[in-house]
């Protein structure tokens, strides 16, 4: 945009993005706002339409225009300016508020906080805000917005204030905490029937709360704590203000986990929050859903806060277990959701028992986990009216998923075969029991089968026959659970022979019913796996199944499990017999690929008709086929990859365009070449050239990939380094054309696979990188990639740079070393400081946090390699950064500069350079 539209045009163009009927002017309309927000003339537009208030759709633009302005292009406006855009803001807002909708004004609020925040020169913004519109009951909603979003804000990403101004804006609103305090008490009194007031009065209290800038013991002491309480006791409290109660009292339980601090407003907590359970139970009986979730929210919070004190002092204090009797009630509620609610806690509760793995603990909060593991099952249990198998796809389905990974983590304090054990008894001491619940508990005990004793011999054999043996006319859905039961007994069943021939005639049954198919897959897999060597003998009945497959009701992903178990009973056998079975196990799928490219049909995804199920099928078999191979002897697998090969070459030809099947193929000749590792030598060229030439039309970074695969197996065989470096110089001229072309930043997955491949080759050969002309290309996109903020490239780009430095120190024995060093030598007298300003530019203004230790890898290196150079480099990178922010304030000190260069430069290990990388970073987010 080159020039500022007016005013007029602009209001048009909001009507028309809000009114117009036709989609395409719609679309036209918001590309050009959304132009014309990214550009340096929205902020007089913004301050225009804002002044004129036209109406709502424009006021609320603009509002959000200079929302968005300050918050991400605080930049465009010189010093000069800053003064005069606080003033319009606060004239603005004197003007809209007192009958703008909520939405403006928490725009209003957002750009006036953040402008705050951000402008070093405006001293204690609270108090100045709250002479300016506390005196008006009209402006108390918009005074009580940008109290409730300028603490929030104070942590804000996106504002990247830095360590040091957050730090001053903290003190200052430590300092006009108390005056916020009596404005809030006054509003709880003056507009106690105002509940849009009082809900905005808790959202403030509960921000200044996770500010942790509150002092506990005025607050406790105050009138202002308790309304948040009595408006949770009020059952006629409407659920705005309800929830908004809810909000505040888990802020302040959150603050007060620090106990020494705040002991005084953890004692007034406690007692406020246990007072709820009358309230609770009023909500249950009213059916009123969302106050149930309030409370359960609140006495979770209060658990989590205290459960150090519970652990110190289990019933005394605090430390009250009446605690863990409001969590079961919520366990026990009708709705599933709220339960759901307390699982972090319980997550919580076990990992501190397991730690402490103290007796007299675990027998004292053993009968509460007993009560959580009965009320789960009873949540388990499906609708009695439900029809066919349990759906694995909806919400109800995902829950019963977390109640099963829960029960798993927390048994152990209760006992596997307790629990089981109980469950059976319950099933069958109570006579004419609805197949809901024997669903439902048969369900649970799925979830604790794996944690049995191999030698169990009282219940287990009565359970297992009592499933083998269920009816025919039994609900599906018990049938269901129960082959998934007896999946989960597979190492009970290894133990116990004698049951092997029923188990797998029970589930040669369900792979033949339309319904059980699937799960009757997935549990034969597991049996597949646990009994190994007992199962070699039902190879060819295995075999059988696999060439049926596509006739039973069976999922693919079933398929696929089915077929590494079949291949975990291949590495069992003997090789003469394991080549002839795993030649015929891929023979089936080859042959399918086979028709399907002759056949020419087009590719419907996830039918018969697509590859990817044949491809997914061969990999699954080479991935698990893994024999034990001495050295010399030919691999049994050798012979079987090679017939294969003419098949997979054939697939990448002809769907070399379909990015989805390409990378299942490569997928599957990855796993063959490591199941062959260096004896699939016959495929190198072959594949090398195919790969290569495909590559020059289609981009696939899953040939990347494919090649750091095949550099890893024969980099260090002197005869395959020229082909190999030869397949990196073809791929890196499309590859950098790519990544110029199309932004690194768009193709994430081409970074992470292409320096993988290098990473490869400086791991297994270094020279043949090191001496190669691409070298110095590939270091420059690395340096460039270095501030991408995509995980896994990032970790591959700082995985190789990590290891180029390190050739020059690793290995000082061998001969090639001192060649390696002066190579790398070469490249960091020129790279070096560009590599380190990179780096740092990285942490400070790129990264999240949790990548930095990647970041802290090469750092370190560096240092190992060179330390006096790298002391110069660092010097140099960070006279480079920014001293202050826009706003006038201090990034970092002169000192702060100092130390962290000389706490980096004199770290002896690799954590204290993370560490020092990490809090460095805050200076300036």
């Amino acid at each position: 945009m080159d020039s500022a539209p007016s005013t007029e045009t602009v209001v048009q163009a909001i009507q028309t993005l809000y009114h117009n009927p036709d989609p395409a002017c719609k679309e036209r309309a918001s590309a050009w706002l959304g132009e014309l927000q990214r550009s340096v003339f929205a902020w007089e537009v913004a301050d225009q339409l804002l002044r004129n208030g036209q109406d709502l759709e424009t006021s609320y633009f603009a509002a959000q225009t200079m929302r968005t302005k300050i918050q991400y292009a605080f930049h465009e406006l010189p010093q000069s300016a800053h003064q005069s855009l606080k003033e319009s803001l606060l004239n603005h807002a004197q003007n809209l508020v007192s009958n703008a909708s909520p939405v403006i004004i928490t725009q209003l609020a957002l750009a006036l906080a953040d402008l705050a925040l951000q402008v070093a020169g405006w001293k204690c913004p609270a108090k100045e805000l709250i002479e300016k519109f506390g005196n008006t009951v009209g402006n108390l909603p918009f005074l009580l917005e940008v109290l409730t979003v300028l603490p929030e804000e104070v942590n804000s990403r996106s504002l990247r204030l830095g360590a040091n101004r957050r730090g001053e804006v903290i003190e200052e609103l430590a300092e006009s905490c108390d005056l916020v305090i009596q404005l809030l008490i006054a509003c709880t009194q003056s507009c106690a029937a105002d509940s849009r007031v009082q809900a905005k009065v808790y959202r403030c209290l509960g921000s200044w709360f996770n500010l942790g800038v509150i002092q506990g013991e005025a607050v406790a002491t105050s009138q202002l704590l308790n309304a948040p309480f009595q408006a949770m006791h009020n059952p006629e409290t409407v659920s705005s203000v309800h929830e908004a109660a809810c909000d505040c009292i888990c802020s302040a339980l959150y603050v007060a986990e620090d106990i020494t601090r705040y002991e005084s407003l953890a004692n007034c907590l406690f007692q406020g929050v246990i007072s709820l359970s009358e309230p609770y139970h009023v909500s249950v009986a009213q059916e009123d859903i969302d106050k149930s979730l309030n409370y359960c929210r609140v006495f979770t919070e209060l658990a989590e806060s205290f459960l150090e004190l519970m652990m110190a002092a289990p019933g005394q204090g605090l430390g009250d277990l009446r605690i863990l009797d409001l969590l079961l009630a919520c366990v026990g509620h009708c709705q599933y959701e709220v339960a759901e609610i307390t699982f972090n806690f319980w997550y919580r509760l076990s990992e501190v028992l397991y730690k402490r793995d103290s007796t007299n603990l675990n027998t004292i909060f053993k009968p509460y986990f007993q009560r959580l593991i009965n009320s789960l099952s009873v949540h388990c249990q499906m609708d009695e009216d439900h029809e066919g198998v349990p759906d694995e796809t909806d919400d109800f389905a995902d829950f019963r998923i977390r109640v099963s990974e829960l029960i798993k983590d927390v048994v152990f304090i209760v006992g596997s075969i307790n629990v089981f054990t109980q469950l059976f008894r319950n099933l069958a001491e109570t006579p004419n029991t609805t197949w809901d619940v024997t669903e439902a508990h048969m369900y649970v005990m799925s979830a604790v089968a794996k944690n049995l004793m191999p030698d169990e011999s009282e219940v287990v054999p009565q359970v297992l026959q009592a499933v083998l043996n269920l009816p025919q006319d039994a609900h599906i859905a018990v049938r269901y659970t129960g082959t998934q039961l007896v999946g989960e007994l597979c190492e009970w069943i290894d133990r116990h022979p004698d049951t092997l021939d029923s188990v797998l005639n029970f589930l040669l049954a369900g792979l033949q019913h339309p319904k059980l198919g699937s799960v009757s897959a997935t549990s034969l897999q597991n049996i597949c796996a646990a009994c190994r060597e007992q199962m070699a003998r039902h190879f060819k009945g295995l075999l059988q199944i696999v060439e049926a497959l596509d006739n039973l009701h069976i999922s693919n992903e079933a398929a696929v499990g089915l077929l590494k178990g079949i291949s975990l009973i291949l590495t069992k056998m003997p090789h003469d017999q394991l080549a002839v079975g795993l030649r015929a196990l891929c023979q089936i799928q080859a042959d399918r690929l086979s028709q399907l490219i002759v056949q020419n049909e087009s590719v419907k995804e996830g039918t018969r008709t697509d590859p990817t199920i044949f491809l997914d099928r061969l990999a699954s078999i080479f991935r698990h086929t893994a024999p034990e191979v001495q050295n010399g002897q030919i691999h049994p697998c050798q012979q079987v990859v090679q017939e294969v090969w003419p098949v997979l070459s054939d697939t990448c030809n002809k769907y070399q365009a379909d990015i989805r099947i390409v990378e299942r193929c490569c997928r599957c000749i990855r796993f063959a070449v490591r199941c062959v590792g260096k004896q699939s030598a016959g495929l190198l060229q072959p594949l090398v050239t195919q790969m290569v030439n495909v590559y020059q039309t289609h981009q696939h970074s899953c040939f990347l990939y494919l090649g750091s695969i095949l550099v890893d197996e024969y980099g260090m065989e002197e005869g395959c380094r020229t082909g190999l470096l030869d397949m990196l110089k073809a791929f890196c001229g499309p590859t950098f054309q790519l990544l110029k072309t199309g932004g690194l930043r768009n193709h994430p997955d081409t970074i992470d696979d292409l320096f993988r491949l290098c990473a490869r080759f400086v791991q297994r050969c270094p020279l043949v990188i090191l001496h190669s002309e691409m070298i110095d290309a590939i270091l420059e996109c690395a340096m460039a990639a270095s501030t991408l903020d995509h995980r896994d490239a990032n970790a591959s780009v700082m995985k190789f740079l990590r290891d180029l430095v390190h050739t020059a120190i690793a290995n000082d024995c061998d001969d090639d070393y001192q060649v390696r060093r002066d190579m790398v030598e070469k490249l960091m007298v020129v790279r070096g400081p560009q590599l380190v300003q990179s780096l740092m530019s990285a942490t400070v203004f790129y990264l999240p946090s949790y990548m930095l230790p990647d970041v802290a890898d090469v750092v370190f290196e560096l240092m190992r390699y060179n330390r006096a150079s790298f002391c110069v480099w660092l010097e140099h990178a960070l006279k480079g950064l920014p001293t202050e922010t826009t706003g006038g304030a201090i990034n970092a000190t002169h000192k702060q500069l100092t130390d962290f260069h000389k706490q980096i430069t004199s770290a002896e290990e690799v954590k204290t350079v993370s560490s020092a990388l990490r809090d460095f970073s805050r200076l300036y987010r």
